[in-house]
């Protein structure tokens, strides 16, 4: 059905009924002021128009239209930024973040692990009672009419909701993604509120301590390909236990002095002793008792025979339970080549409530000084003592069991990839590959009747493409030789495409960055080998 604008004595057709009438009623005159017409609509009397409201509607439309496509302003006061604690990843760094997922993600699927994600989010009450002091740092979800939910605070927990959720009873699994903790950031110390975990964990029910002792030779391994030299500070959470009740301190005040000794490797005693005094309400007799045991560090062997030469230690029931598992894992570790790398640290705390067995902290080695540098890095200067522990973990036997009937033994290590990835870049001295090209293809000519060869480049990057080669090319049809090794900067390889070489089926393959008075003229190859030449140049 048509409607017609009467104008005058003329009838002018317009479009079939639809709900965008109105603006197809609006004329404009030069003036740019809308012009009404009445209308009259040849349709049954009940469906007749009001040219009154009809008009108005054109005007709302018009309007509406106007205000539609108008840009928004940017407010005055807003900061373009990150929120606190997290940060952008781009280019070198997150390639080589990448990087370290493979290195780590390697070594895991060397001793058989089997990936897991879980979502980012969990039911706050999954989290609820886990962590200790730390649980104030969990980020709480806004309750939007649904279920109350919070970002996960680690990936241990949410591992130990799926066993329970599932019929596994053994599994070695990995896992690598984002947590998020309301900590106080440090970016350049790598501690972030937003950051990446990498864990491995063994659940099921095994003898005891193999299990146990293949975590820390995970722990070796993956520090080994990184080549970072290590100590892993080992604890076992019975002994301390133990310690803490033969010193005196109540049952019920066993973890909240746990969570203060934790702090020995950042403050004094001194001062971990005024909190457990002060705030925590600890007499200070039995303070002290506790700074006799915990201050006391060293090799399995050497630790184990401290704590049986005590008159009163070794008839704890804990104690000796933790002594017969720290016999077993020394003989382990021997067997894995894991000794030497590891400090049995009696002031290791570990402040997470699930933990109930062995439990270790991982810490980077400062560089050792080379023989005649005046110049020594203080500490402060030394990015491996501000960041702290780089991996942590430990055993929990129990927590599987709070969300379900069935109790699965767990053991696992959680790697801090942002701590590892600031010692690493700070440094600068690692063997981790961070260019993102490893083949630019350029061209080589001139004179008036020279195209740029920008078809013959794409063929060869796509030959380079196709053998799994990281090659790019300048997007320019024309672009001038210098521009391209400008462009080409920090790319190991570069293939030169000239108009008589590639007549005679060649490019000039050639090495750049070769440094100060090192100059390389390349090689002619042969097109149909180039990928091949590319790949023995690489290795």
């Amino acid at each position: 059905m048509l409607f017609l604008i009467r104008r005058g004595t003329e009838s002018i057709p317009i479009a079939r009924a639809s709900r965008s009438i109105g603006s197809l009623l609006i004329r404009t005159t030069t003036n740019n002021t809308p012009r009404r017409f009445s209308t009259s609509l040849r349709q049954p009397q009940h469906l007749a128009v009001d040219t009154h409201d009809t008009t108005d509607t054109m005007a709302d439309n018009t309007k509406d239209t106007k205000e539609d496509i108008k840009a928004p302003k940017p407010a005055s006061n807003l900061q373009i930024k990150t929120p606190k604690g997290t940060r952008d990843w781009h280019g070198p760094d997150m390639l080589l973040r990448e990087q370290l997922f493979q290195i780590v993600s390697d070594v895991f699927k060397r001793h058989g692990g089997t990936p897991l994600d879980t979502p980012v989010f969990e039911l706050r009450e999954i989290l609820a009672g886990k962590y200790g002091e730390d649980s104030k740092l969990i980020y709480d979800l806004q309750d939007q009419g649904g279920e109350l939910c919070s970002l996960r605070y680690d990936l241990t927990v949410p591992f130990a909701r799926w066993l329970a959720m599932t019929s596994t009873q053994q599994v070695k699994r990995y896992h690598i993604a984002k947590v998020y903790r309301r900590d106080q950031p440090a970016i350049a110390r790598g501690r972030m509120r937003e950051f990446h975990q990498c864990d491995f964990d063994i659940a099921g029910v095994y003898d005891p301590m193999i299990p146990d002792a293949e975590i820390l030779r995970i722990i070796v391994e993956v520090f080994d390909a990184l080549k970072l030299g290590i100590t892993i500070k080992l604890n076992h959470r019975k002994i301390l236990d133990g310690l803490f009740a033969v010193a005196g301190v109540p049952a019920e005040k066993i973890r909240a002095i746990s969570s203060a000794v934790d702090k020995l490797d950042k403050m004094p005693w001194a001062d971990v002793k005024k909190e457990m005094v002060e705030e925590k309400g600890l007499p200070e007799e039995v303070a002290d008792k506790i700074g006799v045991y915990v201050q006391n560090a060293g090799n399995i062997t050497d630790i184990i025979n401290y704590i049986k030469a005590d008159a009163h230690l070794p008839t704890n029931d804990d104690i000796k339970a933790g002594i017969h598992d720290m016999e077993l894992l020394a003989a382990y570790l021997e067997a894995l080549e894991v000794t030497d790398k590891v400090s049995f640290d009696l002031s290791l705390a570990r402040g997470l409530d699930y933990y109930t067995g062995l439990i270790f902290e991982v810490i980077n080695k400062p560089e050792p000084v080379a023989e005649g540098d005046k110049k020594k890095k203080s500490k402060k200067d030394d990015p491996a003592s501000q960041v702290g522990s780089i991996a942590a973990g430990g055993r929990y036997d129990n927590l599987v069991g709070m969300y379900g009937k069935k109790q699965i033994p767990c053991v696992g290590i959680s790697f801090g990839i942002d701590r590892i990835y600031t010692i690493l870049k700070a440094r600068g001295e690692n063997d981790i590959k961070k260019r993102e090209v490893d083949v630019f293809v350029m061209a080589f000519g001139g004179g008036k009747d020279f195209d740029g060869l920008l078809i013959e480049r794409m063929k060869i990057a796509r030959q380079l493409w196709n053998a799994g080669i990281r090659a790019e090319y300048m997007p320019k049809a024309k672009p001038k030789l210098q521009a391209q090794f400008k462009a080409a900067e920090g790319t190991p390889l570069g293939v030169i495409l000239g108009e008589d070489e590639l007549k005679a089926g060649q490019v000039r393959l050639k090495k750049l960055d070769q440094g100060q008075g090192q100059k390389d003229e390349g090689n002619l190859v042969p097109i149909d080998s180039l990928a091949e030449e590319v790949k023995k140049l690489l290795l």
